[in-house]
């Protein structure tokens, strides 16, 4: 699931949020949308701003799910056409964040004993359930102390991608 075809064009950063920010309704989020994005998933999330009305974010948040969601589901569908991947939703308000929708995709791996043991250790201490939990858990705990390093590495993948799409084509 991890690979795209190189027929189908891959598009920007720029061009997913300048659809998105076309096809979201005005007044959805207190300010535009917030993407991510890989080879599979969209996730577009929003900010609710503070709730009002008297109620908590979670209510509020349970409002906008319940109010939004045929309308989500037709530009999700739209998109997925479009873009060729798995379109996820979430916001936030106040100080809660909810992702309504998110894709699960498997990735496979191949892993030598010792690189096993560690992911046995982290199933025999209780951290995970499965070898895939205990992978997952890996990689979250990567993202968390190697952050700026990821986002920087990101950043430099977005500038080969803009080079090489700029190149002379074929």
């Amino acid at each position: 699931m991890r690979t795209k075809s190189a027929s189908i064009p891959q598009p920007t950063a720029e061009e997913l949020l300048a659809w998105f920010t076309d096809a979201l309704p005005d007044g959805w989020f207190s300010s535009g949308p917030h993407l991510r994005h890989d080879a599979d998933e969209i996730l577009v999330t929003g900010d609710l701003g503070e709730p009002g009305a008297g109620l908590d974010p979670e209510q509020q948040i349970v409002a906008f799910r319940e109010a939004t969601r045929d309308q989500r589901m037709e530009i999700a569908d739209r998109a997925q056409t479009q873009f060729c991947r798995v379109v996820s939703w979430g916001v936030e308000c106040g100080d809660a964040q909810v992702l309504f929708t998110t894709l699960n995709a498997p990735a496979m791996t191949r892993l030598r004993l010792d690189e096993r043991a560690v992911l046995d250790s982290l199933i025999e201490g209780g951290i995970a359930r499965s070898c895939s939990e205990a992978l997952a858990w890996c990689v979250r705990l990567v993202g968390q102390h190697e952050s700026d390093w990821i986002a920087e590495l990101a950043e430099a993948l977005e500038e080969v991608r803009r080079v090489r799409d700029a190149g002379p084509s074929a």
